[in-house]
């Protein structure tokens, strides 16, 4: 998986929807499905804005941005839900475990010791996960 071919006749909603589940499949579902409740507008806006705007953007690989999101989430130190989810995602887009470890280890040198232990930690409960 590379890049979104995109179709003009397909909304910036349904082109989200899509995207979504090709790349976050049953973690983006869940993501979703917890906002139905408190926030449905919200879940609206992240299938559009991310997934139907820039994840469909030419210019980068689906593999490189998933890159970049492990990075950023890890680097930020307070988002290990999101972190997990783009973990698994990233994942479901191609990236071996030990990519993942490696774009971890790397946000010791930029975000700290700190970010990349959670980073890491973060990563082994999905690596788990995905075992059973």
């Amino acid at each position: 998986m590379t890049q979104w071919h995109l179709d003009v006749n397909e909304s910036r909603l349904e082109r989200g929807k899509r995207a979504l589940d090709q790349i976050d499949g049953e973690a983006g579902r869940n993501v979703i499905s917890a906002l139905a409740d408190i926030a449905p507008d919200f879940a609206t806006y992240v299938f559009e804005f991310p997934f139907g705007d820039i994840y469909s953007r030419p210019g980068l690989s689906v593999r490189d941005r998933e890159i970049a999101a492990i990075a950023s989430l890890a680097a930020m130190g307070n988002a290990t839900p999101q972190l997990k989810v783009h973990i698994e995602a990233g994942l479901n887009v191609g990236l071996t475990r030990e990519e993942i470890t490696e774009i971890l280890m790397q946000m010791a040198v930029y975000a700290g010791f700190p970010a990349a232990l959670n980073g890491l930690f973060a990563a082994k409960e999905v690596f788990v996960a995905k075992r059973s």
